[in-house]
């Protein structure tokens, strides 16, 4: 683990998507936050010991899905799919798909195996396999402030974990037309080990590409409420309600993840920053979302 020292830091964004608004000042306290994301061979050790079962190898209540293809009511979990040319961004199932058996230690389904990636970030995990990884280690999940002030590594104010200039090959992002031209300029098609990028100023690897992390807050279309008043400055404000975390229809809550993926490209989702945001329904895994933990020092 790294230590984040604690203070007042500029959080948000006012020049990106419109969910990373008002840009603002907060305060953390000092904490410590794992160097890198959860492994795929730490997952495992956390199962031995456990024998935890992921929400994407159980399967999902009929009654929580009404309009779902019954055949897609088994264990199973979100991959990505390469098209082999260009599709209209708007509908993500030209690129997503549930597939049967996905799991942690199967990414892409039956057949699949996670040997030889010990050093990757795990995936296909909801939520709840999270928190339960985190309570096993003695550990947390960070809230979205503690996230992102990590993330900047001291840059307060920059736009990347790195500074202010765009650099492709500075994380494990997309580099092409997302989702059909994958140059992988990079190096990588999917995951990669974690550490394989240059560490932030704090000395974390991976807080931008590579996998999303999830956090504790419950998101919300706007930043946390009170974060304009002149009288002070909140202090590791959180999202504690689920109430507005819905999506238009949608019965499931959702949480904020960060980081950005090995998926995220400029032409679709330039959100490899730390004031970028995103929603995730906490009964979603999918290929491209981790997290990391922390202790907090009080």
């Amino acid at each position: 683990m790294a230590w984040v020292p604690g203070g007042t830091f500029q959080l948000g964004s006012d020049d990106f998507y419109p969910e990373e608004a008002p840009a603002h000042p907060a305060s953390v306290d000092g904490f410590w936050i794992d160097s890198h994301p959860v492994t795929a061979a730490d997952f495992r050790r956390f199962v031995r010991e456990t024998g935890h079962r992921t929400l994407a190898e159980r399967s999902p209540a009929a009654h929580q899905y009404p309009d779902a293809d019954p055949e897609l009511l088994v264990p199973g979990s979100l991959v990505f799919r390469k098209p082999s040319a260009p599709v209209e961004l708007e509908d993500v199932r030209r690129w997503w798909e549930y597939v049967p058996g996905a799991m942690w230690k199967r990414p892409g389904g039956k057949g699949t195996t996670i040997n030889g990636r010990d050093r990757h970030p795990v995936t296909h995990v909801a939520y709840e396999d999270a928190e339960a990884f985190a309570a096993w280690a003695g550990k947390e999940l960070p809230t979205e402030a503690e996230w992102e002030v990590a993330a900047r590594g001291g840059l307060d104010r920059a736009v990347f974990t790195w500074g202010d200039e765009h650099e492709p090959d500075a994380a494990n992002v997309w580099q092409g037309a997302f989702p059909w031209q994958n140059l992988k300029t990079d190096g990588y098609e999917g995951t990669s080990p974690v550490g394989s990028f240059p560490a932030n100023g704090y000395g974390l690897f991976d807080m931008a590409g590579n996998v999303w992390e999830w956090t504790t807050d419950w998101y919300a279309p706007n930043r946390p409420e009170g974060l304009s008043k002149p009288c002070c400055v909140p202090r590791n404000p959180r999202v504690t309600s689920s109430d507005a975390s819905f999506g238009p229809g949608e019965t499931i809550p959702r949480k904020v993840i960060k980081g950005g993926s090995h998926l995220c490209a400029p032409n679709y989702c330039f959100r490899y920053r730390p004031s970028a945001r995103q929603a995730e329904a906490v009964d979603t895994s999918t290929c491209h979302i981790g997290f990391r933990c922390i202790i907090r020092s009080g």
